[in-house]
């Protein structure tokens, strides 16, 4: 990196308003993690019929999306190279993405590849996927989430900072599948847990951006009865061929509709071991899901991480933690709740 020039971050979703924009709020990007500990976990206080209360249509309209919070780590990734240019980086990306990723057997190609664009293949992930409300600091905020099978039939995956970011946690926070412009064609779903990693909670650690919500039954019923659920999978392969969905609120999206991008992966070499997409979907996307071996023709795959973050200097990459032990034992912590 050439001197002076600052290595930065930006979260992709968690919405907020305006006002709290003003004075940004750094978080560390490390690539040592703290020592495993238990699974943290929220219990929601607000009631379940308050939460439907609170999100109106019109508010769910007006939560704007924190797409410029920026994390400055020019000095915390250990082993980062100290001397890449913006160049350098768009290059060493062409160049794992030619020599490394490989096609999944089964993958459709009718979309693939694709780097942000309505999803107009219907399926199951119309369903699955959708839009998360809460409140952030007293703002009205979003991301996107994913409804995945669990032996409670009622957790939704989406990011660490979706459910807890700057030491406090999200309040009145709800998933709408298949959200409408203000409307839930598959209802409203408050949470009555909401979980993340140790490693987010404890010191907001980008690899171990992974949280979850428990949410409540809807008129007797269980969320992944009503709207299915997708597969999910830990310590897969790198580098391969993956499609990601969210709802990206921010210009030139507005978050009314179920946003997708295809194509090979990197693992990053800067700052993270994450996965990354050549992919342009914007803040209010965060949380959304990543899939292996995704088939268009049901709209199911294996859900192996979530939409994370991008960097400012590399503008159309969008990063994605890698599920593994850690992300495994806050699913299994989830769909035992």
């Amino acid at each position: 990196m050439k001197r002076g020039m600052s290595r930065t971050v930006t979260l992709l979703a968690a919405g907020v308003m305006a006002t709290a924009l003003a004075t940004p709020a750094f978080a560390e990007v490390q690539r040592e993690s703290m020592a495993p500990d238990d699974v943290a976990v929220n219990e929601m206080a607000t009631t379940a019929d308050e939460v439907v209360a609170y999100w109106t249509p019109e508010r769910m309209r007006e939560a704007v999306p924190m797409d410029l919070l920026l994390a400055d780590a020019a000095d915390v990734a250990a082993g980062a190279t100290a001397d890449v240019s913006p160049e350098a980086v768009a290059e060493r990306v062409a160049e794992v993405a030619r020599g490394e990723a490989r096609t999944v057997p089964g993958v459709a190609p009718t979309a693939f590849p694709n780097a942000g664009g309505p999803w107009d293949g219907g399926g199951e992930v119309v369903q699955t996927a959708g839009r998360v409300f809460f409140n952030f600091d007293g703002n009205a905020s979003s991301c996107s989430g994913n409804a995945v099978t669990s032996g409670n039939k009622s957790v939704v995956i989406t990011a660490g900072h979706c459910v807890k970011y700057q030491g406090s946690w999200h309040t009145d926070w709800i998933f709408v599948p298949a959200y409408d412009d203000g409307n839930a064609p598959y209802g409203e779903w408050p949470a009555r847990l909401t979980l993340t990693t140790p490693q987010w909670e404890q010191s907001e650690d980008m690899n171990y951006d992974v949280g979850a919500a428990v949410v409540e039954q809807v008129g007797g019923q269980y969320l992944t009865d009503v709207v299915g659920a997708q597969g999910i999978a830990f310590n897969q392969g790198r580098n391969l061929d993956m499609y990601t969905f969210g709802y990206p609120a921010a210009s030139p999206y507005d978050g009314t509709e179920l946003i997708y991008c295809s194509g090979p992966t990197i693992t990053d070499f800067l700052l993270t071991g994450d996965h990354g997409m050549n992919c342009d979907m914007t803040g209010g996307s965060s949380g959304g899901p990543w899939f292996l071996d995704f088939d268009e023709s049901t709209g199911t795959g294996v859900q192996a991480s979530v939409n994370s973050f991008g960097y400012t200097f590399l503008p159309g990459y969008m990063f994605g933690p890698y599920f593994g032990s850690e992300a495994e034992a806050l699913y299994e912590a989830a769909q035992t709740s």
